[in-house]
């Protein structure tokens, strides 16, 4: 016997529906190219869609085919984004921070058909453009400009389009598994690789990362997502932000500490996003200006592990509750989020914070299981302690890569994300290492990232990166590769004897190099790879 409930499909169409009917004149605040603000709301949001879906109608694009957009967090770039995927086209967000090899790769793997862009990213689409023969129509995000024009003659301009199109749109009623976005991997080894989502796994995602033990929204909420459209969709937030109805701050091209500090005091941001090199700089922005942060009570934290010190700054200096999460561009991203449980309300505000370093528990949708050998299929005790490979399966999780025939899981079906871990007791997930980036010394594994996050902890210390390096008689000993605070007077010795009472004395480095700067990915993350090779002989050479 079957139950006797309706049947709608899960659609991306439906969240813009449902904003607009329900939340027509919450505010959509965005900063611009130019560094101008516009200020929309939903329902303006909800008609420029449905005209820039009449737009992309008259392209002559068939159900399934790419429309790309390199573009900044702005109110155009969300307009699109419900315009491709609810009239059946896949939005692929690119990262213009990618080499234009990886760029032209990225398209032309895709077989776009459109690009829109912003103005940022002109000279990068003029290079590109001779290089990608499936890309019919190039759409500039803003009104007629010349040097646009000028500089890609047959370009198309996103205000004229809508101006010249009606707002009278019917949102086909697609099947719900229809692919709706194509989100690719950062390519740190390799070509990178697509993660094509449906309409389904994108409406649960967004259900979960809304959930009180996920990011807490609703539509009281003012949200800042700081984190990139094009990296793994904003993690989510543009369709949750829909799905509640809250208010949004697109910051454009303005991620420096000193802009976001404006845009949070000015608007009264109740929940920002981003990965850690954004909230040091909104620290030290923070400091110099003496804003107090006063809106802002939930910071969340992605990409890469959140130091202790940078913790216990949002939560003592802005009584802001920092939340730790983790995913993968391979799973929508969310994979968990770091909420605390009821029993945990008692404990000091130390044993608090240590339970906040791990990066949580998972929502309902996702599972986690810690195995001996990679995509092996052997569990180990969910015990904190117990080290081995972390997998993940769930309704948001990918099971083959785009344009891929092979399947990209476990033989019973779960997908290995390359990451080292342990799951203690309750569910919370505590990520040791990428697989790639442990330090083998002596025939034990030391984790670069509890390396790293002693260093961070260390009020002179900016930024560190624990890499291998190759050595004579251990194979591999840990270097530090840091970068200090401004007028910071900490020498190499200073930093090791840090380590001195916090880990085993083997554990600690061999060695600090400090530099200016170190090698990021497009998405915040430490490029590792980029630091061996310019430190991995620095021990064989001393």
């Amino acid at each position: 016997m079957q139950g006797r409930m309706m049947q709608q499909p899960l659609l991306i169409s439906s969240l813009i529906e449902h904003a607009t009917r329900y939340h027509s004149d919450t505010a959509i605040i965005s900063k611009n190219t130019d560094g101008t603000i516009t200020t929309t709301n939903w329902a303006q949001v909800a008609e420029n869609s449905k005209r820039f879906a009449n737009a992309l109608s008259d392209f002559g694009l068939t159900l399934g085919d790419r429309v790309a957009t390199i573009a900044w967090n702005n109110h155009r770039h969300l307009e699109s984004w419900y315009a491709i995927s609810g009239s059946g086209l896949v939005c692929h967000t690119i990262n213009p921070r990618l080499f234009p090899e990886q760029l032209i790769f990225i398209i032309n793997d895709a077989a776009d058909k459109v690009v829109l862009f912003d103005k940022t990213f002109l000279p990068l689409i003029k290079a590109v453009k001779p290089h990608t023969p499936t890309v019919a129509h190039f759409v500039y995000l803003g009104a007629f400009d010349q040097d646009v024009a000028d500089a890609i003659p047959d370009v198309k301009f996103y205000d004229v389009l809508i101006a010249n199109h009606s707002a009278q749109f019917e949102w086909p009623e697609l099947e719900e598994n229809t692919a709706s976005s194509l989100c690719y991997t950062s390519g740190t080894t390799g070509n990178p690789k697509g993660a094509l989502y449906s309409h389904r796994s994108t409406i649960l995602h967004t259900y979960a990362i809304a959930l009180p033990d996920s990011l807490n929204l609703s539509a009281k909420d003012v949200m800042l997502p700081v984190v990139p459209m094009f990296h793994v969709n904003a993690w989510g937030t543009p369709y949750a932000a829909a799905m509640v109805g809250c208010t949004v701050v697109l910051p454009g091209p303005g991620l420096d500490g000193a802009s976001l500090v404006h845009m949070i005091d000015e608007y009264k941001v109740s929940i920002a996003l981003g990965v850690p090199t954004i909230w040091q700089g909104l620290l030290a922005a923070a400091q110099q200006s003496g804003s107090k942060l006063d809106s802002l009570k939930r910071n969340v934290v992605g990409g890469s592990a959140c130091p202790a010190a940078m913790m216990k700054a949002f939560r003592d200096i802005y009584q802001c509750e920092t939340i730790h999460a983790w995913g993968m561009t391979e799973m929508s991203p969310l994979g968990t989020g770091n909420q605390l449980k009821a029993k945990h309300l008692q404990l000091s505000d130390d044993e608090k914070l240590n339970i906040r370093l791990s990066q949580g528990r998972p929502p309902f949708g996702v599972d986690l299981r810690i195995t001996d050998e990679e995509n092996g299929t052997n569990e180990v005790a969910r015990d904190g302690h117990t080290t081995g490979n972390l997998q993940v399966k769930g309704h948001w999780i990918i099971d083959s890569y785009y344009g891929k025939s092979s399947n990209a899981l476990s033989a019973d079906g779960w997908f290995d994300t390359g990451d080292i871990a342990t799951i203690n007791e309750d569910g919370y997930l505590l990520l040791s290492d990428r697989a790639k980036d442990l330090i083998k010394s002596g025939g034990e594994w030391i984790s670069s990232v509890e390396l790293e996050n002693i260093a961070m902890n260390h009020p002179e210390i900016a930024m560190a990166a624990a890499i291998a390096a190759q050595h004579p008689k251990w194979d591999e000993r840990p270097i530090v590769i840091a970068i200090k605070h401004k007028d910071s007077q900490i020498t190499e010795q200073d930093l090791l004897d840090y380590y001195s009472d916090k880990i085993a004395k083997w554990q600690i480095p061999d060695k600090v190099i400090f530099v200016d700067s170190i090698p990021l990915t497009g998405t915040g993350k430490m490029l590792k790879r980029d630091l061996r090779e310019l430190y991995g002989n620095v021990l064989l050479t001393e």
